[in-house]
């Protein structure tokens, strides 16, 4: 039986998950050099991995989060707005999750 989902390969990665990987490089005050050091790949990788030009195979895109401390998880659809808050609240230190005592 046939899936009624076409897989459909990406042009690169969404833009929001290129500048969070960007942003985590530079949270750590590492060039992409530094990076690409820590996976083994070269800067020019790095960057063009960044700028969305080339789309990083599943087991490199899992080097580079972990390497940064991050991974990626499965979220099923109907709660992916619910963890969106989650984590808008997590990074608002306004926006706590608890009263304050």
């Amino acid at each position: 039986m046939d899936s009624p989902l076409k897989p459909a390969r990406l042009r690169s990665l969404p833009e929001a998950m290129r500048n969070a990987l960007k942003a985590a490089r530079r949270g750590r005050r590492w060039s992409q050099a530094e990076l690409g050091k820590r996976v083994g790949l070269p800067q020019m990788h790095i960057s063009s991995i960044e700028s969305g030009k080339i789309v990083p195979r599943f087991d490199t895109l899992l080097d580079l989060v972990r390497v940064l401390d991050f991974d990626l998880l499965l979220i099923p659809r109907p709660i992916v707005p619910v963890v969106q808050s989650l984590i808008r609240q997590d990074s608002d230190p306004e926006g706590s999750l608890y009263a304050d005592s």
